[in-house]
């Protein structure tokens, strides 16, 4: 008989648990994954051979040279990228390599929430971000977005009321750049103006611009990190939408001494070496041209996606075309629930992200779901969402028409 564990559990453990791997369902269109043929495989099997040739004694050492923070190499390029990309001007030492961004999150919520605090943040919102402030037991406090993102209006309203009820919230949360999961853009005039808004009301910003190179255009407006003079934007970005999730290579930049007090938190004693050593050799000649080759492929993919959910759903189906990124998020009549649909499209092999579980209020929205794009190939995309409207069918009566044709 195995021992049990049961008793011996943390409380954070009992409230949850997990079931082994099995393999990914045929029709996947969730995860932040991307497509596997895009990989530069061979490129970074080169830099690995390089740069281990030239540097890999120095792994005998945690940090090698650069200390707790990162490989030197790759937080200058960082740096770099972000100044050409985003606009946004700092050292080296306001950069800290993270296993993926999940990690940097994971390190400004340890610095600065407590339970009870309240974070401000897009109502529909990474499942994760909303997942993590409740586990700390901070309360998600959302704010309403629009066709440009989080709402200006909407935000000042939640920072007057708490300011009457004497509360402060921790920082902003937002994802101004191919917001997640809505697909939204702040324009420039918007970031200004939260900007001014945490001015007035002498809140920091949390920035997390982990889609914003996918703008299959090539043009963002400028990070809101870029905009801000008085240091109150921290900023988190990830090489797991351009190069590859798996790698799990993300960065935090903080201004110090706020990255002091960060760093202790980090007891990881670093971020992989091999992936970073091997991203730095990379980037630098690559990475441009490697987002222009990956862009083209990712919006045939979500003109794919748009073009099977017009013909399958119809009208039933109702969603802003992605203007980058790698999800959609659709509106379906509220005689829909997703969660029954997640349930029972997964029994049949096609796994969605239902409503509740990306957006603070999840009772309001059990009629979207969000559809990721960016890892099955065109035909399994096809394929899938014309299966998916065949259950919705039969599960809910909707949608009525298939193309030209009426549903039995």
């Amino acid at each position: 008989m195995s021992f049990a564990f049961d008793s011996f559990l943390s409380e954070p453990a009992r409230a949850r648990s997990a079931q082994p791997f099995t393999g990914l369902p045929p029709y996947h269109f969730v995860g932040g994954n991307i497509d596997e043929p895009t990989v530069p495989a061979d490129a970074l099997a080169e830099a690995v051979a390089r740069v281990i040739r030239e540097e890999g004694h120095a792994m005998g050492k945690y940090g090698m040279d650069g200390g707790p923070q990162g490989y030197l190499p790759l937080r200058e390029e960082i740096c770099t990228i972000l100044e050409r990309r985003t606009g946004i001007t700092v050292t080296r030492d306001e950069v800290l390599v993270t296993s993926g961004s999940l990690q940097a999150m994971d390190l400004v919520n340890k610095a600065l929430l407590d339970a009870g605090d309240v974070v401000l943040l897009e109502d529909a919102n990474y499942m994760g971000a909303i997942a993590k402030l409740r586990t700390l037991g901070v309360s998600p406090h959302p704010i309403a977005l629009d066709g440009d993102g989080m709402r200006m209006d909407a935000l000042e309203e939640a920072l007057e009321t708490l300011a009457r009820e004497g509360r402060k919230p921790k920082f902003i949360y937002t994802i101004p750049t191919i917001q997640n999961p809505t697909g939204t853009i702040m324009p420039e005039a918007r970031r200004r103006e939260m900007l001014a808004l945490a001015r007035k009301y002498d809140v920091p910003i949390f920035e997390d611009d982990c889609y914003a190179d996918l703008v299959f255009s090539g043009e963002r407006p400028p990070a809101i990190h870029a905009l801000d003079d008085e240091d109150r934007v921290i900023y988190c970005g990830t090489f797991s939408k351009t190069i590859a999730p798996a790698l799990r290579m993300g960065y935090l930049v903080a201004p110090w001494p706020l990255m002091g007090h960060i760093l202790p938190l980090k007891t990881d004693a670093g971020t992989a070496a091999l992936g970073q050593m091997a991203l730095a050799e990379y980037l630098p000649g690559h990475y441009e041209a490697h987002v222009a080759t990956l862009l083209p492929v990712l919006q045939e993919k979500s003109d794919t996606l748009c073009a099977a959910l017009d013909e399958h759903f119809g009208a039933a189906a109702q969603y802003d075309r992605p203007v980058g990124g790698i999800y959609l998020w659709v509106t379906l009549p509220d005689s829909v629930d997703t969660d029954r649909l997640f349930e029972v499209a997964l029994e049949q092999g096609i796994e969605i992200n239902p409503g509740s579980q990306w957006t603070v209020n999840s009772d309001q929205n059990r009629h979207r779901m969000r559809l990721c794009f960016g890892h099955p190939p065109l035909p399994v995309i096809r394929d899938g969402i014309a299966k998916l409207a065949e259950i919705c069918h039969a599960e809910f009566g909707l949608p009525l028409r298939s193309g030209n044709i009426a549903r039995g």
